[in-house]
């Protein structure tokens, strides 16, 4: 028998141990209803991280005002976060760049129901909204977490990106639920940087920016039975606007749905950019509901006009499939491939496209492709790479 990878043997001693953990309730600790439990609960975890045997930090249901917090391994044993409460975001103004933050765990499950209010409504539109508000701390943060779990969480009302993960492997995202108004400034739902063996499994994201977004060195990333919307889709990148960036290699996007968002699923890659690279994209049995570019390779992006976008990107895209896309759009181009005229898009597959335009601008949906030659099957509904590339 081969080795185990350490992951896969965090995630057997996780399972088999569970039921013997030892149980740290903040209860003990001073923590209450009611009343700020950054302190109690901040206690139980330090006594939980040095037990030697698996542990369960519990949080009881009720209502509970929560200051930031940052649990910090390495711990000596599996850890759980059981928390079955309302945690209820401070509103004063904080230094701090994340509510709660987990790092340097190995073996790591948080569960329980619980639901964060981020008390979002008392802090969006302070900053510019074109405006990365760094000032702002978003409700979790997950740094160099290895083996894990995530399972039946609530994030509400983020002030800023709900889910923030770097450096982490093998996490997984199950039943994790966003929500937050549509027009919630930068409220990305789960953004995913450096890290691989993530996976978004059956959860509802609502917001006010990318449901998930995936950054540079992101590897072997899953996002399956996601319901997406309000929000600006599931999105790759964007990437090339900085130095040194990593390479984004095998992502997986299936059987999710997108309703009313403002993009689908799409790459996007600055122009005038710095070298990089995306590859082993599949984009597979997806439903869009009324969504805006339903499909979208986008090597211009730039927003709010703060790039030379005459000079193409130097992100190279290769090996990238759309297959079984079905729905509605709202805008008349349905399928737009906008590759960089330095680096022509390779590999890219359309097959089984059926997307309908539900609007008046056009007699129906139209699809739009430059600086790639697609390799195209089965039923293409718009047909592909036919609508002038200067339509806009």
């Amino acid at each position: 028998m081969g080795k185990l990878n350490m992951a896969a043997m965090l995630l057997m001693l996780m399972f088999v141990s569970i039921a013997d953990a030892q149980v740290f309730d903040i209860g003990k600790y001073g923590g209450k209803p009611n009343s700020d439990i950054a302190q109690a609960l901040t206690s139980a975890y330090k006594e939980a991280c040095a037990s030697t045997a698996p542990s369960k930090v519990v949080v009881p249901k009720g209502t509970y005002n929560l200051s930031p917090v940052n649990f910090e391994g390495p711990c000596k044993a599996p850890i759980e976060f059981q928390f079955q409460g309302t945690f209820i975001a401070a509103t004063e103004k904080t230094t701090e760049e994340s509510w709660v933050a987990f790092s340097n765990i190995n073996g790591l499950t948080v569960s329980g129901g619980g639901v964060f209010d981020g008390q979002g409504p008392t802090a969006w539109g302070k900053c510019e909204k074109n405006e990365y508000c760094k000032s702002l701390p978003m409700n979790f943060r997950f740094n160099f977490i290895v083996g894990g779990s995530v399972t039946d969480i609530t994030s509400k009302d983020s002030k800023q990106f709900h889910v923030n993960l770097l450096g982490c492997k093998d996490l997984d995202f199950i039943r994790f639920t966003i929500s937050a108004p549509g027009e919630s400034v930068n409220t990305d739902g789960i953004h995913i940087g450096r890290s691989s063996g993530i996976k978004v499994i059956d959860s509802n994201i609502k917001t006010g920016d990318d449901c998930v977004s995936i950054g540079d060195g992101s590897q072997q990333i899953t996002i399956q039975g996601v319901t997406c919307g309000p929000g600006h889709g599931i999105s790759v990148g964007s990437l090339g606007k900085y130095k040194n960036e990593e390479a984004v290699v095998g992502v997986t996007v299936r059987h999710c749905t997108f309703t009313g968002t403002s993009n689908g699923v799409r790459i996007k890659t600055w122009p005038a950019s710095y070298e990089g690279s995306v590859s082993d994209m599949h984009f597979e049995d997806l439903i869009m509901n009324n969504v805006a570019n339903p499909v979208l390779i986008d090597q211009a992006y730039c927003p709010w006009n703060q790039c030379n976008a005459k000079v193409p990107s130097k992100v190279k895209i290769s090996g990238v499939t759309f297959k079984n896309i079905k729905g509605t759009s709202s805008t008349p181009i349905a399928v737009k491939l906008a590759c960089s005229s330095g680096f022509p898009c390779q590999g890219v597959e359309l097959a089984d496209i059926d997307l309908k335009y539900t609007g008046k601008e056009a007699p129906a949906a139209l699809s739009q492709c430059s600086n790639v030659q697609p390799k195209v099957s089965g039923r293409m509904n718009p047909p592909a790479c036919t609508a002038p590339v200067s339509l806009n």
